[in-house]
């Protein structure tokens, strides 16, 4: 395994590494060691690898991230995974605000809790949390699934499109939009590929499903901006 410190190096040589260099060799394998909160950790990937962050890691950690599996060994700041196309991201620890931010693919693995608007605008990204998310997770989110094995914080789903979120715990209210709506089969068989993927042991039949209303999706002007 290769391993890259960044005592040693900065985060541009190593992005620029990772970047420019790493393609053209055969390593399939890296370490990104001391990274002492650092920001733009592993951002642009487009090779398929494997990199371990041994450490805690700062803002937009493996942002925009294409092919690359991507694990910290520490916790998060803002934005991890922002924007992923596809690979995935696993926090080992926790997760700060907007994790998974406008994702269009890919799988996010959130060990611990996150904080404010988790999947904000997700696209397609899969987010699977083991703890529990804040305020505002799921605005917008337009594709996509989310899976939350603790509690939801305020306002879920908000203004929701298409994406769904399974959550095991209590939610605090849903958003503008946002329901409550059965578990299906199809649910409970996508929840458990996720939840396995994930490496969570957790009984898909004990999850509710949170959907859109869809009365959002049209403009009604007799509905004096309440939903």
């Amino acid at each position: 395994m290769e391993s890259l410190d960044l005592e040693k190096m900065s985060v541009r040589d190593i992005n620029q590494y990772l970047h420019k260099t790493l393609p053209g060799t055969d390593v399939t394998e890296l370490e990104i060691i001391n990274p002492t909160g650092e920001h733009n950790i592993a951002v642009g990937m487009d090779t398929e690898c494997t990199i371990d962050v041994r450490g805690h890691a700062g803002y937009y950690l493996g942002g925009m991230n294409k092919k690359a599996n991507i694990t910290v060994h520490g916790n998060v700041g803002n934005g991890v995974a922002e924007n992923m196309m596809s690979g995935s991201v696993h926090v080992k620890g926790f997760a700060s605000a907007s994790a998974g931010a406008t994702g269009h693919g890919g799988t996010l693995v959130i060990d611990g809790d996150t904080g404010l608007r988790c999947g904000i605008s997700m696209k397609g990204i899969d987010i699977v949390v083991g703890g529990s998310i804040g305020n505002f997770s799921g605005f917008m989110a337009q594709a996509g699934r989310m899976v939350v094995c603790g509690d939801a914080g305020e306002g879920l789903g908000d203004s929701l499109y298409e994406a769904v979120i399974y959550v095991k715990g209590t939610i605090k209210s849903l958003g503008a939009d946002a329901q409550l709506e059965p578990m299906t089969e199809t649910d409970h068989k996508a929840l458990k590929e996720l939840l396995d993927f994930a490496g969570f042991d957790h009984d898909p039949k004990e999850f509710k499903r949170v959907a859109s209303a869809k009365q959002l999706y049209n403009w009604n002007a007799d509905a004096n901006q309440e939903y």
